[in-house]
């Protein structure tokens, strides 16, 4: 195919590894599930660091909020392995983890307020990225 420009390209390119939006997607969601992991730590082993709200409409013990970031943050972490090899089924788990990532930080805002908004940015993000790549009729990422 020849571009306006004159310059032959490819129509099917083969690209081992994620580029641009792809990696910055895996990046940073790598990033949310490692520090989502230790955030699940710290409930379960109930540290000092969460602050606690008696009038907080969804109430949770910490424990159990504990396990739920821990075990996203491990889902997270292998999904964007995937992200990192432009696998089309690591595009879709990832908006759906970042999602269940965005819901899991609003509900858990008393607990450790300025971190779960935090996490909520990184999370859309994430989503954004993921959501506006286009593929083609093979699944290969179109740049």
């Amino acid at each position: 195919m020849t571009t306006h420009t004159g310059h032959m390209h490819s129509a099917k390119r083969s690209r081992p590894f994620a580029e641009g939006l792809t990696v910055f997607a895996a990046v940073i969601l790598m990033i949310a599930g490692v520090l989502d992991i230790l955030r699940g730590v710290m409930a379960i082993a109930e540290d000092e660091v969460f602050v606690s709200t008696p009038d907080y409409v969804f109430q949770f013990d910490l424990t159990g909020w504990g396990w739920v970031h821990l075990a996203l943050g491990a889902v997270a972490v292998l999904v964007s392995l995937g992200l990192f090899q432009e696998s089309l089924w690591a595009r879709v788990a990832g908006v759906a983890i970042a999602g269940l990532i965005i819901i899991a930080n609003f509900l858990s805002l008393p607990y450790y307020p300025v971190w779960s908004i935090v996490m909520i940015a990184f999370s859309a993000f994430i989503i954004w990225a993921l959501c506006v790549t286009r593929w083609d009729d093979s699944g290969s990422a179109l740049h």
